[in-house]
């Protein structure tokens, strides 16, 4: 009897240490967070559009802008600083760029102060992962 107790607690083991634990950044987010989102992109769209094949305004379009590299769109005239960057877009660097572009990569030619409030660059981060595939 002893021994199939110690079975039976290496396969619970076994259970628990293959369950897969979901952050919270990787759950879809909430129609609240995304109507903050898409408010907060009224700043940006004057100057990039999220369409796919969409026009390139000011800056460049965002599709696809996550996991690309910066400075990417062939058709789009970055600044040296943004070519020659090596950035890779993902949310952690998007997030650093709208906290304050001039900060974050010196030298960019992007004319926008960021977004200062982290509920709204994580709104904004959630509607562009949204708008942007």
């Amino acid at each position: 009897m002893k021994k199939l107790i110690s079975v039976s607690a290496a396969f619970a083991g076994l259970a628990l240490s293959m369950t897969v634990i979901t952050p919270a950044s990787a759950q879809a987010p909430d129609e609240a967070t995304m109507k903050l989102g898409q408010r907060v992109f009224l700043m940006c769209r004057s100057c990039h559009s999220t369409e796919k094949d969409g026009r390139h305004k000011v800056g460049p379009n965002l599709n696809g802008v996550f996991g690309a590299k910066a400075g990417s769109k062939a058709d789009f005239k970055y600044s040296d600083a943004v070519a020659k960057s090596g950035i890779t877009w993902s949310e952690a660097t998007i997030n650093e760029w709208l906290t304050k572009p001039k900060d974050f990569l010196p030298g960019n030619k992007m004319a926008f102060a960021g977004v200062p409030k982290e509920p709204d660059r994580k709104a904004l981060i959630a509607y562009l992962k949204d708008q942007t595939k």
